[in-house]
Formats: structure tokens, sequence, C-alpha cells
């Protein structure tokens, strides 16, 4: 089960990050050896899976996620889609690369109630040593309908 960094101290440090390759990196968010970011926490989702390539974020949005008509905020369905999509393409950078997305673009199809389950899965298309690309989309997790889709352009940057 992912646990949630609660201060930076619990965070690797840039250095112990680039020893771990990104599929290493989210495989161990996973498992619970390394914390996963606050902004899951912030947001209401937590890293459910990660395989070569995939990944994917389950979470219900709450009210604390509203904007001022009580509906879910575009904002949440952004914010959402970029992490799993970002994190699709870093199942897929090499040890001793960071990478950081450049672009995102969110078509938000329907409202998602609050409170339901949505699986928001990420998969990258293309990695390569400057850039990568991937695609998502939000589903319901007990309905199965599409909520929202998204498209990523990220930069890979070798530093070590």
């Amino acid at each position: 089960m992912p646990k949630i960094a609660q201060s930076p101290e619990e965070l690797l440090t840039q250095q112990e990050a680039l020893k771990l390759s990104g599929l290493e990196f989210m495989q161990a968010i996973l498992d619970g050896t390394n914390p996963g970011p606050p902004i899951g926490a912030t947001m209401g989702y937590r890293l459910h899976a990660v395989e070569d390539g995939r990944v994917v974020f389950r979470g219900a949005p709450e009210f604390n996620v509203t904007n001022p008509m009580g509906t879910v905020h575009g904002g949440w369905y952004g914010t959402l889609l970029d992490s799993a999509m970002a994190c699709a393409v870093m199942t897929k950078v090499p040890a001793g690369s960071v990478y950081t997305t450049l672009e995102y673009k969110v078509n938000i199809l329907r409202s998602i109630p609050l409170g339901l389950q949505i699986d928001c899965i990420g998969l990258a298309d293309h990695v390569g040593r400057s850039t990568g690309v991937a695609h998502g989309e939000i589903r319901g997790v007990e309905d199965g309908k599409l909520y929202a889709t998204g498209s990523t352009t990220c930069i890979v940057m070798k530093i070590a």
C-alpha cells in the first residue's frame, strides 16, 4: 500500500532517485518502500497499479475539489491526468535521467459525481532520449463510464 510523504525529508534525494529507473522508482512507491508525493492526499487519489508504460491512479473527488457551482473543478481532472500520463512516461525513463511535463491537454466529457471511485490510466505511447508522449483516461470503477481523456508531451533529460 503506498504511503504519502509527510515532510520533504521523507522524499528521496535526487541522488537516491537517479540510481533507480523510472519503473523501479514507481514500483517502490506502489509497494510502500518509498513514499509518494503529498499531492495525492491533497487531491484524493493514490497510486493503484504500475507496469512498464502503464500507471493507474485510483481515487474519488470530494467536496474539497469542487468549483463554486459544486461540481468537480477542471483542475482536478487535469492534475490527475497529468500525474498518470507523466508517470507512465516515467516508467520508461532509465536510471540517471529525469523527466517533466512540457504540455498536456484534457478533454472533460462529463461531470464525475462526488464520491465516485475512478481509475485514471496513463499509457506511454513513445519515450525516447529527449521526449515522451502519453495519453490517459479517467473511468468510473463501477460504472465503466469515460469521464475525461488527455494527452501529454514530456521532456526527458539525462543528468547522471
